[in-house]
């Protein structure tokens, strides 16, 4: 049995420092007295050396900050269907930076991405647990360390041509709100995700990846490093604004729901600056 189910990280009242705690699937809340631990290893080997007990400032995204999140496009045969567009060979990837990282709450949208239809994406997201390089299919579970929510936020227009422009603005990889331990979990295939806008059913579907977990982090590790903590949002299902009829840009003050069977539900707040 593994050490903890969920990890939840966190911003301690006392010292202002990140800590990372285990917690069941209520998870934890602003004001909790929690032990913390510095690092995920430490939290895993119960060092006492390297804990403290800590009250809740803020909870923060589990994954940790400084560090490129991976994108997979073309996932889901039904987003493809809506989008009409072959599936590729290869799974579709590209970077958000690591400032685009956030967690549940308010995303500030800036003024760049406003006007260029703001859209959202709502993913099943990978978490690694060690470096990964030319990994094997069959050994790539032994990479990951648990799974959360992502929304690939993204400015449509300036997708048009390229991807990672749209995609790489500050607050634009919002992800949470704990890991769940991979151990255990199940398969992945017989969880179900869905997005709401203001409480509107906007993405309802399977998570019936066509490149699953292993196979991404085999993937994605070949010839080159996939480094410790890497996040690796898998792809989106039909039903994001662009496709819907009619088209739906979110707006100032939209609040979006993603709940995914087993890992919770990341909401956030848009604010447009």
């Amino acid at each position: 049995m593994p050490s903890w189910t969920h990890l939840v990280r966190f911003i301690a009242e006392e010292d202002g420092e990140s800590y990372y705690a285990s917690c069941d699937s209520k998870l934890l809340k602003v004001g909790e007295k929690v032990e913390g631990f510095k690092t995920i290893a430490a939290l895993e080997r119960s060092d006492a050396s390297d804990s403290n007990t800590f009250a809740i400032k803020e909870l923060v995204s589990p994954v940790a900050p400084g560090l490129p999140v991976v994108c997979i496009g073309l996932n889901y045969a039904n987003h493809a269907k809506e989008a009409s567009l072959e599936i590729p060979k290869n799974p579709p990837m590209w970077y958000k930076p690591a400032e685009s990282l956030a967690a549940s709450g308010i995303i500030p949208v800036p003024k760049a991405a406003q006007n260029h239809f703001f859209d959202f994406e709502g993913e099943f997201t990978i978490v690694t647990s060690k470096a990964a390089k030319d990994v094997s299919v069959e050994d790539a579970p032994n990479y990951i360390l648990g799974y959360t929510i992502g929304n690939d936020l993204t400015a449509r227009l300036f997708q048009i041509g390229q991807y990672t422009y749209a995609k790489s603005f500050d607050k634009f990889a919002p992800i949470g709100p704990a890991i769940v331990n991979a151990q255990g979990f199940g398969a992945v295939a017989e969880r179900k995700l869905k997005t709401t806008i203001n409480g509107r059913v906007v993405q309802e579907s399977p998570v019936d990846l066509i490149w699953g977990p292993a196979e991404l982090v085999s993937f994605l590790s070949q010839g080159r490093t996939l480094p410790a903590g890497t996040a690796i949002m898998t792809g989106t299902p039909a039903g994001v604004g662009w496709f819907q009829k009619p088209q739906y840009s979110l707006k100032d003050g939209d609040v979006v729901d993603i709940s995914i069977d087993g890992l919770g539900t990341l909401s956030n707040t848009m604010k447009f600056e």
